[in-house]
C-alpha cells in the first residue's frame, strides 16, 4: 500500500534525512519516532505515513506487520523569485519542492 504527496513545500534533501531515519522499520514504530523528531519534514513525513496506514486499513491489511518498504523524496518544481541586492543587482530564491512517496508491505508469516 502507498501514499504519496505532491507539491510539498520542503526542500527533498530535507525530506530525505527523516525518510533516512524510518526506511525499513515497522510502521507503527517509524509513526511513534517521527513524533520526536525535530524537524519541519517529521510533520509532513508523519501525515503521509498516517494517510499510507490508512489505505493499507481500506484495503484490509494487517496493521501489525506493515513495515516500510520503499520511502522516497523525489524533486518536485521549484518557485523561483527574485529578491534586491545591493548596486542594482538581483540574486535568485529558489523554494524548492519535493514528492514523497511511502510503499507499505505486509512482512511474511515466520515459523
Amino acid at each position: 500500500m502507498r501514499a504519496v504527496l505532491r507539491y510539498a513545500r520542503i526542500s527533498p534533501i530535507k525530506a530525505r534525512q527523516v525518510l533516512r531515519i524510518i526506511q525499513g522499520a515497522k510502521a507503527s514504530d517509524a509513526l511513534y519516532q517521527l513524533k520526536f523528531i525535530p524537524k519541519k519534514a517529521a510533520r509532513i513525513v508523519e501525515g503521509v505515513l498516517k494517510s499510507a496506514l490508512a489505505n493499507a486499513e481500506q484495503k484490509g491489511m494487517n496493521l501489525d506487520r506493515l513495515y516500510i518498504k520503499k520511502a522516497v523524496a523525489d524533486e518536485g518544481p521549484m518557485y523561483k523569485k527574485w529578491i534586491p541586492r545591493a548596486h542594482g543587482r538581483a540574486t535568485m530564491v529558489r523554494k524548492r519542492t519535493s514528492h514523497i512517496t511511502i510503499e507499505l508491505e505486509e512482512k511474511k508469516e515466520e515459523d
